[in-house]
């Protein structure tokens, strides 16, 4: 077993509770580890017997296009996107980040993290 890793995927999406979150959008960040068995692609050096990096991002980029009001159904959006394409992994964590989230001060960014 082994992991990839995409980390500090940075979108402008237009996500949130609030109406207004929906309407003036926010910057995000995401990273994403599967955990898969990918042996047989480093013995043969062939793409096709791994999780191929370029349709993860697809899969996150796909995602941050759509309005979501929760972080956590976003993760799991990616997570069940991934598990679609790649049903053979062992696991996958999804950490979406909010920066500057509605809270009434001051905080740089919340995140949620999701494992499925």
């Amino acid at each position: 077993m082994g992991t990839i890793a995409l980390e500090g995927l940075e979108f402008f999406s237009y996500h949130g509770f609030y109406e207004e979150e929906q309407k003036i959008g926010n910057r995000y960040s995401i990273d994403v580890i599967i955990t898969v068995d990918f042996q047989q692609a480093a013995i043969h050096d062939k793409l096709s017997e791994t999780v191929n990096y370029a349709k993860v991002y697809e899969i996150v980029s796909v995602t941050m296009r759509h309005s979501h009001k929760l972080l956590e159904h976003i993760a799991y959006q990616i997570i069940q996107g991934i598990r679609e394409k790649y049903p053979h992994v062992e696991k996958i964590a999804v950490s979406v980040s909010k920066y500057n989230p509605p809270v009434g001060g001051v905080c740089e960014r919340s995140r949620v993290t999701l494992e499925g």
